[in-house]
């Protein structure tokens, strides 16, 4: 039975740790990005999960081997990757804690150069919330914007390589409170070919002064965390989401004050109900899952997809 690792010390290890291999591996994926770097290697038949890149590869790579070399109360955590690449072997497997890596979340838009938006992100969890999430957007601004959330605060900001990567995010607006006037903006992802028609649906979803606006990922400009910490976004509506990218909105709705539930039930999202989608190598939570900051859109989409099939593949 592995030691169970003290959870302050962990984010104390990880906030030193991962701010500057975050601002490297963006480097390295910007880079990339210029040359043709898809490869094969899922095969669920959804465009945004099986796209696949050496990029992802070669991030995650160079993250665990970060998590590895430093403080070494993080091999005492157990590590989740996307991939399957990486030296994972060096740490624990039954640890009450752990580190969940997407090396290139928003692949398919990174891959065929269509935005800005994806970004590389690593979260600390136990069995029922997000701990510690840090997420860089390397292509969001000039110098790529930085998100880190940790139990109390939430900051969001551009980047500066004139400094270090730690003392940016020590400086960046604390953003925590939540936001007097958010944008209506509600991202949807995971419907598989109905994506557009649910985003339609949640368009006609009264909210104040008007309705919520439902986007694909197409139809978002830029990633998801950034807009959900400064406001421009009050949420997501996805069908099966993956443990690596979405609990970072999880985290900033539950600090604010708001939650992720399943819209069946409307019960509060943890990590001990997982499915393993094996098309896409994924660990998922089942069904679908309405996430906010604000307890009113919660309620409302849980109302409008309650009834929606929770099975992600047809067949």
């Amino acid at each position: 039975m592995s030691a169970v690792p003290d959870t302050t010390r962990v984010i104390l290890a990880l906030q030193q740790c991962l701010p500057s291999v975050m601002r490297w591996g963006g480097a390295v994926a910007r880079r990339m990005r210029q040359y043709n770097i898809a490869v094969d290697g899922k095969s669920s038949g959804n465009a945004n999960t099986d796209a696949l890149t050496l990029a992802d590869l070669t991030v995650q790579e160079l993250l665990i081997a970060a998590l590895r070399d430093a403080d070494p109360v993080l091999r005492q955590v157990r590590v989740q990757g996307e991939e399957t690449t990486g030296d994972m072997s060096r740490f624990a497997k039954d640890s009450s804690l752990a580190v969940a890596i997407d090396p290139i979340d928003g692949t398919k838009q990174y891959r065929d150069r269509t935005g800005n938006g994806y970004s590389l992100i690593c979260h600390l969890h136990d069995d029922f919330n997000p701990l510690y999430s840090l997420v860089f957007a390397p292509d969001m601004g000039p110098q790529g914007t930085w998100v880190e959330v940790t139990p109390t605060r939430i900051v969001c900001g551009p980047d500066d390589p004139d400094r270090t990567a730690r003392q940016v995010l020590d400086t960046l607006p604390d953003l925590t409170a939540p936001r007097t006037s958010p944008g209506a903006g509600i991202y949807l992802i995971g419907f598989q070919h109905r994506d557009a028609q649910r985003a339609r649906e949640v368009d006609a979803l009264p909210w104040r002064n008007g309705t919520l606006a439902g986007r694909t990922s197409d139809e978002m400009q830029g990633s998801i965390y950034p807009l959900m910490s400064t406001g421009e976004y009050i949420g997501s509506l996805i069908h099966s989401p993956n443990i690596y990218d979405f609990p970072v909105s999880m985290h900033i709705a539950r600090v604010r004050g708001g939650d992720a539930v399943w819209v069946h039930n409307g019960q509060p999202v943890d990590y001990r109900s997982l499915w393993l989608d094996e098309r896409a190598g994924m660990l998922r939570y089942p069904g679908i899952v309405a996430c906010s900051e604000d307890p009113d859109v919660l309620q409302a989409l849980c109302r409008l997809s309650a009834d929606w099939n929770p099975v992600r593949y047809a067949d």
